[in-house]
């Protein structure tokens, strides 16, 4: 009997080592390599039919380029994030929580795009019964939608030749397996091979393909990191399972803009379109507290307003407490120490927590200002006036910086009932919106202060 050969893989990296080591030596991260089964390589793809013969080097200046026509669906928010719509080819990857309703939302699309063309819907982990319930209660019942309950991936793709699909969903890729390759579903090999098979299914047939990725308990999508790399589009579907929203996020997309969000509320008859996000992150807003400031942030191309709220306690410790909820924890520290330089703030024995409400991340620099302006209020204990937004990035000097479309930002912030904003000041007079909307432009720290309260 011959001997079985394993090596070790990365799962982040999918460096392959033939003994243990701590730290990988490719990506430098530590305790990431997993042992395997070494997979035979003559038997890889020995089964496909997935290899165009036609494919040959060719001139640049020959080449013809035609703009692709992106397929909507009637989801307008899945387009947004999309970039316009699928593209034929494109190899999306779409990751999660469980239970936060990534195999809703793929359903829910499988349900219109069928309308007008043919769907598999391969699921490893549903029967079709269940799949079946859940589309009941969505109301599809489309004769174009094809439920395929299998984890072997040569069958779905025999499946695929037979049926000739326009679209594919595998949900997920944790479950799906080769049968040539000897490790569990799952495994880094597992997964590395699955999605180059589905890349190269896709790329030759001009078929979109939707795979659903289990996540970490860090919020990473669960197997080796270029699974990322390989894909053409990663989205990332987050929410609260306390509450009914939901936000679907482009962190990586090669036919369109990154940070694109889209906003949907779950409920019983599926997921349903949130038009105005902004409304979503003020409806519960307190007003005339201490603490709180609204900054309109930029997601991707759109404008929402979202809410700040900071507390200030006193402790009795020696190294008082920072923790933010929304928001990186270094930017947090930052800003503190911005107000304790310009401003004399005695924050040493204080404890500091900050929230972005609504359970939303903010990541962009134009939420500076705000962050700050919170701080300052519960430290004063005096409240903002709940007419004011703040936008603007704020620097190490204490100036306040320009960011970027502040005319949108401002626009949503009208639109949205808000009477005043504090700006970065420089091209203040380029902007233009109604008379009864305030602006006024600031060149530091200390000016946002003096005006503000």
């Amino acid at each position: 009997m011959a001997k079985i050969k394993t090596v070790y893989y990365c799962s982040e990296c999918g460096n392959e080592s033939l003994k243990w080591v701590g730290k990988c030596p490719t990506c430098g991260k530590y305790n990431t390599m997993f042992e395997e089964i070494k997979e035979n390589k003559k038997n890889i793809h020995a089964n496909l039919v997935l290899l165009n013969d036609n494919n040959l080097p060719q001139k640049i200046n020959e080449l013809v380029f035609n703009e692709t026509t992106r397929i909507k669906t009637t989801l307008n928010e899945f387009n947004r994030v999309l970039g316009g719509g699928i593209i034929p080819g494109s190899l999306v990857l779409i990751g999660g929580d469980p239970g936060i309703g990534k195999s809703t939302l793929l359903l829910q699309m499988s349900g219109n795009i069928s309308l007008n063309a043919k769907v598999l819907y391969a699921s490893g982990e549903e029967s079709p019964q269940q799949i079946k319930s859940r589309a009941e209660r969505l109301n599809i019942n489309s004769e174009n939608l094809y439920i395929f309950s299998e984890n072997n991936l040569l069958t779905i793709i025999n499946q695929v030749q037979q049926i000739k699909p326009q679209f594919l969903i595998i949900d997920s890729i944790q479950t799906t397996y080769l049968d040539y390759i000897d490790s569990a579903p799952g495994s880094v090999a597992q997964v590395r091979e699955c999605t180059h098979t589905l890349m190269k299914l896709a790329k030759n047939n001009s078929i979109p393909t939707f795979i659903v990725g289990h996540v970490t308990k860090d919020g990473a999508i669960a197997g080796p990191r270029m699974l990322e790399h390989m894909v053409d589009t990663v989205l990332y579907f987050e929410g609260d399972n306390h509450q009914t929203y939901r936000i679907l996020r482009a962190v990586k997309n090669r036919f369109g803009s990154t940070n694109e969000i889209g906003v949907f509320d779950m409920q019983e008859s599926g997921l349903i379109e949130v038009l105005n996000p902004s409304g979503i992150f003020l409806e519960d807003r307190s007003l005339g507290y201490p603490g709180t400031s609204v900054v309109c942030s930029l997601e991707g191309t759109r404008p929402v307003l979202i809410e700040i709220q900071a507390l200030l306690s006193s402790t009795s410790f020696n190294y008082p407490k920072r923790m933010a909820s929304g928001i990186d924890i270094n930017k947090l520290s930052l800003l503190i120490a911005v107000l304790e330089k310009h401003q004399g703030f005695i924050l040493q024995n204080q404890d500091c927590y900050l929230k972005v409400t609504g359970g939303a991340k903010i990541t962009e620099p134009g939420s500076d200002l705000a962050i700050l302006m919170s701080i300052t209020s519960s430290y004063k204990n005096k409240p903002l006036n709940p007419d004011d937004v703040f936008i603007g990035e704020v620097g190490l000097t204490g100036e306040v910086r320009r960011t970027s479309r502040i005319e949108a930002r401002l626009l949503e912030a009208h639109k949205m009932g808000f009477k005043r904003a504090f700006v970065p000041k420089k091209d203040i007079h380029k902007y233009k919106l109604p008379k009864e909307f305030t602006i006024i432009g600031v060149n530091n720290v200390d000016d946002v202060i003096k005006q503000a309260f």
